[in-house]
């Protein structure tokens, strides 16, 4: 009996084993490019030109930083890499709290309101997924030209905040909360705003937070649409910064400045997610439910 019973459970411990191995293998080959560019930041740049870069952190990693927020990228960019950081920060949060605002705003209403085409209107708006911002660049360019809004915070902003996924992960939830709910409120004399303010919007925290997370990163890691709307430099991100870096000739570009715009391009978004992981996970959970 000793022996019938030590094989599941040795098949059960290789198994858990084996599980780790992969988890360990997927968060090397994740994380290790990660390593590798905060590893190239702390070296200069002949010693990132002259291969293998090494693996253990350099003696360049004071000054380069220093450089950078002293002044060199604004050198190369005619932008210093506080404003790069500002414009990026200020982009990333426009979209993902405009986002949240449509989105619950919309969900609210097809959910909790009766109105004729109330249906017509969701499918419209989902269909919107299969229309990304490469598909309809050209119109909204021309929008914002007549607008007056190119080169400006707005033009770089109002057209992304519109977000088809948001809407669809509200609804879902807003339609798991108990129809009871709403009629209480009801007889307590609340109206729509109270309801939405008093009951709704608290129990809807988790799901803002993991969609704060997503449309944050979203809104971070934009290049073609910024590309697009902005003329001046001072109205770059630190993506687009990143790519006029880099020259076609290595010997041109600043390697250990190019690492260390990298390390901080890749940071606020790490940050986010790691100080709002419980809130995030937690709130896609309860979204699929």
């Amino acid at each position: 009996m000793a022996e019938t019973s030590d094989g599941p459970l040795a098949a059960r411990a290789s198994s858990k084993a084996l599980a780790h191995l992969w988890m360990i293998l997927g968060v090397i080959v994740v994380a290790f490019p990660i390593y590798y560019v905060v590893i190239a930041s702390t070296h200069s740049t002949q010693t990132i030109l002259r291969p293998p870069l090494p693996l253990l952190p350099g003696a360049e990693a004071y000054s380069n930083y220093k450089n950078a927020f002293s002044g060199g990228i604004s050198k190369m960019g005619g932008v210093s890499l506080w404003r790069l950081l500002g414009n990026t920060t200020l982009i990333a949060l426009g979209i993902a709290i405009g986002k949240i605002a449509i989105s619950m705003a919309s969900a609210y209403a097809i959910v909790f309101f009766r109105f004729p085409l109330r249906m017509v209107c969701f499918w419209v708006i989902f269909i919107t997924l299969m229309l990304p911002i490469e598909v309809r660049i050209q119109p909204t360019y021309k929008v914002m030209v007549d607008l007056g809004l190119i080169d400006t915070y707005p033009g770089l902003i109002l057209p992304l905040i519109a977000s088809a996924t948001a809407t669809l992960l509200f609804r879902q939830f807003f339609m798991t909360i108990p129809h009871e709910l709403l009629e209480a409120a009801r007889v307590d004399g609340a109206g729509p705003w109270r309801f939405f303010k008093d009951i709704l919007w608290p129990l809807s925290l988790t799901n803002v937070a993991a969609i704060f997370v997503i449309q944050f990163i979203y809104g971070w890691t934009q290049y073609l649409w910024p590309l697009l709307v902005t003329n001046s430099n001072e109205m770059n991100t630190i993506v687009i910064a990143l790519k006029k870096m880099i020259s076609f000739a290595d010997a041109d570009t600043p390697w250990s400045l190019v690492m260390v715009t990298s390390v901080l391009a890749i940071l606020p978004p790490i940050l986010v997610v790691v100080f709002m992981q419980r809130w995030f996970v937690k709130g896609l959970v309860e979204t699929e439910k």
